[in-house]
């Protein structure tokens, strides 16, 4: 897979409470090598942006919604995530930013591989050089 994608997930519904998980490489076209989440956002706050020269990513709003801003190095799309039974699949080398955080939210981020700062590109005009050759 190598286009942004939203991803439904299981939705097991109880009236006691409902249920969704996400199993490595059935629900993400990938093996999961690390978990991590983005909490205590004050509403409305926008994350930096970045893109990864290797890893994908698959995000899930577990709690709360925020918006996932992705540059792809010709266009923009945003996407409003807000339920936790559908997750965003981000492939590599796609720039990335997450805003418009609500109060206490939480966001799931599932990742191909370990942390590797130097798989990181922080600055929009090198992945723009880098995108196009």
């Amino acid at each position: 897979m190598t286009k942004p994608q939203l991803i439904d997930l299981p939705k097991i519904c109880d009236p006691r409470g409902n249920l969704s998980f996400i199993e490595s490489e059935g629900h993400v076209p990938f093996e999961v090598k690390r978990c991590y989440w983005i909490y205590d956002v004050p509403g409305g706050m926008y994350r930096d942006g970045h893109a990864f020269r290797e890893q994908d990513e698959f995000i899930v709003a577990l709690s709360g919604s925020f918006d996932v801003v992705l540059n792809d190095g010709t266009g923009e799309k945003r996407y409003h995530l807000a339920r936790s039974y559908y997750g965003l699949y981000v492939p590599r080398m796609t720039w990335r930013a997450i805003d418009n955080f609500s109060t206490n939210s939480v966001a799931l981020v599932l990742s191909s591989t370990i942390y590797d700062p130097s798989d990181y590109i922080e600055d929009f005009n090198e992945f723009i050089k880098l995108k196009n050759g």
